[in-house]
């Protein structure tokens, strides 16, 4: 009879079974475990760091999704956001084929950001 297994915070599952582990055609490591226990799991894909020691023990520990801030302000090839941590952000990209413009794009459109800024939280004088 199978077991059904609930990991919680309050809660460690230890399972005994065999693991594989070898390199892959793009020489990369790829490790599976199969479980010799008759339990069920529910389900869990994402991004994991994962650190395999020199005894062979394997650690793995999920990363938490990245929240993404949405830009309050976008020019062509530039954005200011506003971040959970209470900075504000400002993201300038260009190719580098586009070099040569690099100086005149940065400032106009650093200007433009800084005045649509002003026009938003300093109105009529008054401050943010």
């Amino acid at each position: 009879m199978k077991k059904t297994v609930k990991i919680t915070e309050e809660r460690e599952v230890t399972l005994d079974g065999m693991m594989t582990i070898g390199k892959v055609e793009n020489n990369l490591i790829r490790a599976d475990f199969g479980c010799c226990e008759d339990v069920e799991i529910e389900p869990v894909v994402g991004r994991f760091k994962v650190q395999m020691m020199h005894n062979g023990d394997i650690y793995m520990q999920q990363i938490a999704k990245r929240i993404k801030n949405r830009p309050e302000f976008r020019e062509d090839n530039s954005s200011l956001t506003h971040g959970r941590d209470g900075y504000f952000y400002v993201l300038f990209r260009l190719h580098e084929s586009e070099i040569a413009q690099l100086p005149s794009k940065l400032v106009n459109q650093a200007s433009a950001l800084a005045a649509k800024f002003i026009a938003k939280y300093f109105k009529k004088g008054g401050k943010r």
